[in-house]
């Protein structure tokens, strides 16, 4: 009885959030007031796939999605980005009959990593994407190590685990479990032989806290390693990028399937990669999978297209206390190498934990604009004076560097001189304070 409650409700409140515009997390923490174990009373579909990781589980859920679809297949997703217990528990239970069967071949969840452990407390996904773990909102997440440990309790021993094998951190998942497939980037063009970034999460093991020893570096701490006391190293990829070319927008996956890049940057290639394999072990054929990546573009909002004035502008989303974010979309703008004008927006901070503290600016790497096609960057929003301290510590030279109080004041300026490429680097919670001013493109 309290399971057909809870369902009724759900759906109720669901009904009416989506004419009165609210958001999908409230019929569910409803539902879970109920019968705080509905999710695992339910009948789910036979394929249960979930994403976790600091970056990259929007994008790699939406083209898990649209393989998946392509291939035939019902796909319930969380496409609201609702990736909590309360957000889950809403989907599920809003696409289930009053039975308590699941409608659908697969679900798919992104699943925020620190709920993890209550989201899969009464079921299990049969596959576990984990595509890599950062400092990310460190106000409220604390170190990556502490996000490892709460998503450790969310892994079930009969769950096929699809682990990142260049991420020295996620690779310990596979610890102790028997079911677990690697997916990686082997060498490519741009790769270091010693860390790059402001910081190096990479020096010690996470198994033993030994020494750790780069074969080389694709970015931060991700790439070839192993560990010089406990022997904890990178594991050969079931699937592998084997060729990556940055410039054209190409890579190749296992030595046969090329596919195109909307996004040329290798943090994409890492969320085409993770989908790939996943979606192979649901035995999806290649033949369904490769036309689909080839015209495949993000529907998440997270790069956009304007024209302010006489600028063609990209927006490229960052969030906020996330400085690997940060850093690939500062690296995107230094790679593209076209004459720019770049705007960072901060003008809010860590939307639901707002703290007012900006530590995390020091953990990026501005330095990648000291570069000569950029020729301004523009500062603003509320917190424009701790950005403008940041880049005095910077390499970019201060005469290229303008503040502007707020976002509309930045713009104004903008767009009264200048024709050049224009880059914005700004978070969710800032990005439409900048696109209601300008004009999209389609």
């Amino acid at each position: 009885m309290r399971v057909f409650l809870a369902i009724v409700v759900c759906k109720l409140l669901r009904f009416i959030g989506k004419l009165v515009g609210k958001g999908s997390s409230l019929p569910g923490q409803y539902a879970l007031k109920i019968c705080p174990d509905v999710l695992g009373r339910v009948k789910l579909p036979p394929l249960v796939i979930a994403v976790t990781g600091s970056n990259g589980k929007t994008s790699t859920v939406e083209m898990i999605a649209a393989i998946l679809r392509a291939d035939g297949r019902t796909v319930l997703y969380n496409e609201e980005g609702s990736n909590q217990i309360e957000g889950v528990t809403t989907l599920i239970l809003s696409r289930s009959t009053l039975t308590g069967k699941v409608r659908g071949d697969v679900l798919l969840l992104e699943s925020d990593e620190r709920y993890a452990r209550l989201t899969f407390r009464y079921f299990h996904p049969t596959h576990f994407v984990i595509t890599n773990l950062y400092r990310d909102q460190l106000t409220r997440n604390g170190h990556p190590e502490w996000v490892y440990q709460s998503i450790l309790p969310a892994i079930h021993p009969e769950t096929t685990l699809v682990l990142n094998a260049d991420d020295p951190l996620v690779s310990c998942f596979a610890r102790d479990h028997e079911k677990v497939k690697w997916f990686g980037v082997e060498r490519c063009p741009g790769d270091t032989e010693t860390p790059q970034g402001v910081y190096d999460d990479g020096a010690r093991c996470p198994a033993c806290r030994g020494r750790m020893v780069y074969d080389y570096y694709h970015y931060h701490h991700i790439g070839s390693y192993r560990c010089e006391s406990c022997g904890h190293h990178r594991h050969a990829p079931d699937f592998a990028v084997t060729a990556l070319d940055l410039e054209k927008g190409v890579l190749t996956i296992n030595g046969g399937t090329r596919l195109h890049l909307a996004f040329r940057s290798i943090y994409n290639a890492y969320n085409i990669l993770a989908a790939w394999s996943v979606c192979a072990l649901a035995g999806v054929d290649k033949s369904v999978m490769a036309p689909v990546i080839d015209n495949y573009t993000l529907k998440n909002g997270r790069m956009v297209t304007f024209t302010l004035g006489d600028h063609h502008g990209t927006l490229l989303t960052s969030k906020h206390e996330n400085s690997v974010a940060y850093d690939t979309n500062l690296g995107y703008i230094r790679s593209q190498g076209t004459e720019c004008t770049v705007l960072v927006i901060v003008d809010a901070i860590s939307r639901k934990y707002f703290t007012g503290e900006t530590s995390w600016l020091w953990d990026i790497d501005f330095d990648q604009l000291d570069c000569p096609q950029v020729k301004r960057v523009v500062l603003c929003g509320k917190y424009v004076h701790d950005l403008a301290l940041r880049f005095a510590y910077t390499g970019v030279p201060q005469e290229k560097i303008t503040c502007c109080d707020t976002v509309p004041q930045a713009a104004e300026a903008l767009k009264s001189e200048g024709a050049e490429e224009l880059y914005v680097v700004t978070c969710f919670s800032d990005r439409d304070k900048l696109l209601d001013l300008v004009q999209r493109e389609q």
